[in-house]
């Protein structure tokens, strides 16, 4: 059955393009999982909700079909991609990679006002650790990881970083509720800080590239709880 974003519309902000506006939206519904895998998307049901033609909508899902978050099958249907593995797999090889050399450049170069800035993205996470707030602890995850590569100089492999990263994101979304899993990486995250600041860097690697592996790690024990929102 066709399924339309939940809730009301926000309404859209008409000074800007409207189809990179729904892509937005679309995007966040998709990796906080409130369209789950196997959700059968409609232009026309889409297009009512947001109040548009159908085609910024129709370009909204060609470029999340693009980052692999939609099936497009023409004159057919557009369905919310189940999550594949080794997609994951491969950007977090891309991830685990830049971000080595990202933590790399930064070690005994950091200077106060970033390493600030770092460790109040890691309060806020502290905060939260506990919570259901899952949303508000991912957006200051991403934040944690986004100062570091503005410090070192490489924003926009940021965004490249991103962009390869829906199938991981959304397991990284089924795993946060775990036990334990919000800790760990508020820990992670003190660990890299910390051997960024002492200089050691392959501390700072070694810490980076274990805490990027956590959500992998344990994809098997993912995948049994939710077996529908995985490709075969």
């Amino acid at each position: 059955m066709p399924a339309s974003p939940p809730g009301r519309a926000a309404a859209l902000d008409r000074s800007r393009h409207a189809a990179p506006q729904v892509f937005e939206r679309l995007r966040d519904l998709i990796l906080s999982l409130e369209m789950a895998p196997g959700t059968v998307l409609s232009r026309a049901d889409l297009a009512a909700h947001f109040g548009l033609s159908q085609t910024p909508v129709r370009d909204a899902l060609i470029k999340l079909g693009e980052e692999g978050l939609v099936d497009i099958f023409p004159q057919h249907a557009t369905v919310v991609s189940r999550i594949d593995a080794a997609a994951a797999a491969q950007a977090q090889f891309l991830r685990r990679s830049i971000e080595a050399e990202v933590v790399f450049t930064l070690t005994g170069h950091a200077d106060a006002v970033l390493l600030s800035q770092l460790r109040a993205q890691i309060d806020v996470q502290t905060a939260l650790t506990g919570s259901t707030a899952y949303l508000d602890f991912i957006a200051a995850d991403r934040a944690f990881h986004r100062l570091m590569y503005v410090a070192a100089g490489v924003p926009d492999l940021f965004d490249l970083v991103r962009k390869h990263s829906g199938h991981v994101d959304r397991l990284r979304m089924l795993n946060l509720p775990s036990v334990g899993k919000q800790r760990a990486i508020v820990r992670d995250h003190r660990r890299i800080v910390d051997a960024i600041a002492s200089g050691d860097a392959a501390a700072a690697q070694a810490s980076l590239r274990d805490h990027l592996s956590g959500t992998l790690g344990q994809i098997d024990a993912i995948r049994q709880a939710h077996p529908d929102y995985f490709t075969a």
